[in-house]
Formats: structure tokens, C-alpha cells, sequence
């Protein structure tokens, strides 16, 4: 049965990640996690929606069940899960979230000791684990041996401490106001606190979840709502976060939402001049637009490209030994601060670039103008390989000659097809993502 897609297990909650599902999918994790056990304890930590009691609890069972003692530590963002993992010295940590999805769906992340995300050989084995009901029966344990759990509340100092002390000592954000979006997740109380420790005016909006509100019309999926807000408050910047707060939208002092292909550019040239970019060199996928390549090559900067997915991002980055990568959706990361994507981490060296620059978000944050690009979902009958459609090769050498760039895949876990088309001329752009969608539509 094929349960991670791109980013750990992820459907609607109570139907594809139901309680018995999350269970044996717990067990399987704890097999797995168990072979390389050096202190039987697993930490979990979730985001606010309502399905993460349930999934929560399940978790615990199987956990439990094969002998693990599991900590609890409440709704906090998934990077907090990655570094608590390691600073609490577990075994492995489990993330419950659905990321940036409605409130209705759900997801499960796993971290390893040290805080890094599975590998797909790892997802691979927990899947076969998972599939063997007599294993799974084999290893449940008894008596003394069955695990324990108990929830703790006091880890969030230990984040924010973390968090705080990657920002310069040597400056302040006194006199920096802020719009913070905190989508109703993860971060609704280390968020806030972790800016106003350090000098800022916090405006906070959405930050009452109620288990249902969770990204609905807010955070970084609808950014247009933080730039209302900055401009009603003549605020500097705004920041928008997603449920788990793994993923970072700025807008700038006019209430304009910044391209993350922006973002990574400008804080890839800025570390670069603080002589802070490993190599010279960054990662980013696929998706990102060419003009971001073509903008760091002008800086004298490699640009590397991964797969799509932030664990693919940091992948490559260990790989060659880099210290900075990221999603054009958001997904920034500082290896040097945090294990993974960290939207509250991330925004304090924004903050950081901007104080020490003295010039305002708009001004810093659009270092070159994007070109025309076209993401489009088709929605499929049956996932045929890409490579055995007649014509799409020769469609896609036509697209090539005309100075286009394009990336064809199948959703990891929806009957879907993402097309994205790229080029300087929009209207060439346009015209052949039509194409594209006909084409697709008369052989899918």
C-alpha cells in the first residue's frame, strides 16, 4: 500500500488516515524506528485541527503498543518538532499535519533523531512493515514491556530560545512593525512571542484556532488578506504562515505578496555578501522560474535544482554540503538554524536583512522581475507514463525551440497531472499551455 507522498502520509481525516490506519501505521514506525533505538522515546507533536485528537491518540496506541514511550507536547510548528526531536534526544519525532490543507484533511510527518525527515528507503520500509499484518501482530508486546506516555507543556521555551538566538545580537526590531498571520496553526503562541521578544510591534491576526479555521481564507495560502492589513496599519512587512508554520509569505510596505522565487534570490545575494553562503551555491526545485537562475548566475551564484518537496530541497543541500535552498511556495531553509523549513525562522532573517540594510521590504525583496510562468492541475483518468504518450516528446522539443521551459508530472497522491509552462513571451506561454491541456485531456 503506498502511504507517503511528497511530504510524509497525508489525506482526508477518517477516511484515507482513519484511526486504525494511523495506528498500524504507528506500530510500523515503531518497528522500524526501534532498530536503531537508543532511548525508546518518540516525540509528537501536532498542529490545531480538530482530527488531531484522534490521530494523535491512535498514535499513541500503536506507539505504545510495540513498546515505545511517547512524549506529547501539543500544538506546535513542525520545524519545533524537528529540533525538539534531537535537543530531547529521542529516538525519532512524529509531526501531525496536514501542512497547508483544509482543516479536514490531515497528515503524519516522521523526523529521525536528528531531526531530519525520512529518506524514501525509510518510508519504503515502514510501508512494507505496515502491509504485514502477522509482523505487526508478532511484535506487540506485553506485561512490562508495553510503552507509556505523557504529555509535557513547558518545550515552547526551549523553541523560541532556539529561534530567537539566530537572529544578529547586534540588532533589534524596535521600531519594526509587523502583520503577523498565523493561519490559526501551529504557531499562534510561539509566533507572536518570538517577535515581540525581540522589540517588534506585533499585529496578530488569526490566531484564535478552533480546530475547524485552520488556513481557511488566511495565512500563507491567502496572503492578500496580510497585505490588507499592513496597509490599514502602515505596517513595515507582514508575514504569513501556513498551519504547521514550515512555510514563509512576506508582503512588502505596500501590501504586495513577494514571489518566494524573490525571497530565496534576495536572501541568497545577502548571505552571499555577508560571506554566510556556503560554497557560493543554493538549491531550489524545478519549479522555481528561470529568472531566479539567471539572477544569482549574474551574483556570481550556482544554482542547483532538486525535486519538488522541501526534503529533496535539504537533500541535495547536504550533498553538497550547502547551507541554503528553498521552495518558491515558501519552504526556506537555513541549515545553520534549522533542520528543516522554518516560516518564523526564515522570517527573522528577512527581518534581519532588512534592519541591517536600512531599506524597506519592497526595496530589498524585488531584486529582479519574474518571467511569465503557468502552473495548470489536470485532472486525469489513469497516471500513464509520461514517457510512453504519443507525441508528448515531440511537443515538448517544439516547446524547447521556442525558448520555453516545461515540467510534466503526476501528483504523488491525487489523479492528477501538474503542467507548468515558462518563458519570456506570455502570450507564446499561454498559447501552448492551452496546447498542453488539449493535448493531455485527449490522452488522459
Amino acid at each position: 500500500m503506498k502511504l507517503f507522498g511528497t511530504d510524509g502520509v497525508r489525506g482526508k481525516a477518517g477516511e484515507f488516515l482513519d484511526a486504525i490506519t494511523t495506528m498500524k501505521l504507528a506500530m510500523a514506525a515503531g518497528i522500524h524506528f526501534r532498530k536503531h533505538s537508543t532511548t525508546n522515546k518518540i516525540l509528537v507533536g501536532k498542529d490545531t485541527r480538530r482530527s488531531g485528537y484522534m490521530i494523535e491518540n491512535a498514535l499513541v496506541s500503536g506507539l505504545t503498543a510495540v513498546g515505545y514511550d511517547v512524549i506529547q507536547i501539543g500544538p506546535m510548528p513542525t520545524p519545533a518538532i524537528a529540533y525538539l526531536t534531537e535537543s530531547m534526544r529521542c529516538d525519532a519525532g512524529i509531526m501531525i499535519s496536514a501542512s497547508h490543507n483544509p482543516y479536514d484533511d490531515n497528515g503524519i510527518k516522521f523526523f529521525d533523531n536528528h531531526g531530519n525527515k525520512l529518506n524514501s528507503k525509510c518510508e519504503k520500509e515502514i510501508e512494507n512493515i505496515f502491509a504485514n499484518e502477522e509482523y505487526l501482530s508478532s511484535q506487540q508486546k506485553t506485561g512490562k514491556e508495553i510503552g507509556a506516555s505523557k504529555r509535557i507543556d513547558d518545550v515552547i521555551g526551549r523553541y523560541i530560545v532556539s529561534i530567537k538566538s539566530s537572529f544578529p545580537k547586534d540588532l533589534t526590531l524596535q521600531g519594526i512593525r509587523i502583520v503577523l498571520d498565523c493561519a490559526n496553526g501551529a504557531a499562534y503562541k510561539v509566533g507572536p512571542t518570538i517577535l515581540e521578544e525581540l522589540g517588534a510591534e506585533v499585529i496578530t491576526i488569526n490566531n484564535t484556532p478552533n480546530g475547524y479555521n485552520i488556513n481557511d481564507d488566511c495565512g500563507a495560502l491567502h496572503p492578500k488578506n496580510v497585505g490588507k492589513v499592513v496597509l490599514e496599519t502602515r505596517a513595515d512587512i507582514g508575514i504569513a504562515l501556513d498551519g504547521d508554520a514550515d512555510r514563509l509569505v512576506v508582503v512588502d510596505e505596500k501590501g504586495e505578496v513577494i514571489s518566494g522565487d524573490k525571497l530565496i534570490g534576495a536572501l541568497c545575494t545577502y548571505l552571499s555578501s555577508q560571506n554566510l553562503l556556503s560554497k557560493n551555491a543554493c538549491v531550489a526545485t524545478v519549479m522555481s522560474n528561470q529568472a531566479l537562475e539567471d539572477y544569482l548566475n549574474k551574483h556570481n551564484i550556482e544554482l542547483q535544482r532538486s525535486d519538488v518537496g522541501d526534503k529533496y530541497v535539504l537533500e541535495g543541500m547536504k550533498n553538497c554540503c550547502l547551507n541554503f535552498g528553498g521552495e518558491q511556495s515558501g519552504h526556506i531553509i537555513f541549515s545553520d538554524v534549522a533542520k528543516t523549513g522554518d516560516g518564523l525562522a526564515s522570517a527573522l532573517q528577512v527581518l534581519a536583512m532588512m534592519v541591517k540594510s536600512k531599506k524597506t521590504a519592497s526595496e530589498i525583496l524585488n531584486p529582479f522581475d519574474l518571467y511569465p510562468q503557468v502552473l495548470k492541475n489536470i485532472i486525469v483518468g489513469e497516471k500513464k507514463p509520461l514517457n510512453k504518450i504519443e507525441g508528448l516528446k515531440e511537443l515538448q522539443e517544439e516547446i524547447k525551440s521556442l525558448g520555453m521551459r516545461d515540467l510534466i508530472r503526476y501528483s504523488g497522491t491525487e489523479k492528477k497531472l501538474r503542467v507548468l509552462l515558462e518563458g519570456k513571451d506570455k502570450k507564446l506561454v499561454d498559447e501552448y499551455m492551452e496546447k498542453l491541456t488539449e493535448f493531455f485531456k485527449n490522452r488522459l
